[in-house]
């Protein structure tokens, strides 16, 4: 199954199960609220940590297609464009994006 097709199933799901599919500062927060269980899962080496990094791309892939988003074409266009960036790195080892080279 590709990306695109994950995205409808998840929305589809959503509307079949009567889940929200119209509040969209409410499925922030829930995908918020995926993302810190899958920080705790990480901290106290949970068995469960890839389930639930897979509940934040099930909620990103519903919240995408809420919002009429093709994430697969996101992505790509974000792969793209982080590739082509240049970066320098400073003395304490943060980097830092270089302006105008994009």
């Amino acid at each position: 199954m590709d990306l695109q097709e994950m995205q409808k199933r998840v929305y589809q799901n959503k509307l079949d199960k009567g889940f929200n599919v119209t509040d969209v500062p409410k499925n922030f927060c829930y995908l918020y609220g995926e993302v810190a269980e899958a920080y705790d899962a990480y901290i106290k080496g949970k068995d469960d940590l890839g389930e639930e990094l897979a509940d934040i791309a099930i909620y990103l892939l519903g919240l995408s297609e809420i919002l009429g988003y093709d994430l697969k074409e996101q992505i790509e266009y974000k792969i793209d464009k982080n590739a082509k960036r240049v970066y320098k790195t400073l003395e304490n080892g943060t980097h830092v994006k270089v302006e105008g080279q994009e």
